[in-house]
């Protein structure tokens, strides 16, 4: 008993069907300015947070979501709030 042939797709739309292809390893990260990145002062005693809760989570979402330890981390997001003009400090790892 032989193998059937193996079906074959085809594509009409080429040009488009790869550049598909090349978007899917295309990275967005943004940052919105008006975002809360310091912690506004909560009038209790004691030390103040510095970074917002939002802050600390997207710092956090991008250490899972590239698999990177937490010093690595901070490298990285300062790198990505450099290169989008943020004077924004980052959240220490500790």
């Amino acid at each position: 008993m032989s193998k059937p042939a193996p079906t074959r797709c085809r594509t009409l739309n080429g040009s488009s069907y790869y550049a598909s292809l090349r978007e899917r390893g295309s990275l967005t990260v943004w940052f919105d300015p008006g975002m809360a990145w310091h912690a506004a002062p909560s009038g209790k005693q004691g030390r103040q947070q510095t970074f917002s809760d939002a802050a600390i989570q997207a710092c956090l979402t991008i250490k899972v979501l590239f698999g990177l330890p937490l010093r690595q981390t901070t490298g990285f997001v300062a790198s990505l709030l450099k290169l989008m003009g943020l004077d924004w400090s980052v959240p220490d790892y500790s």
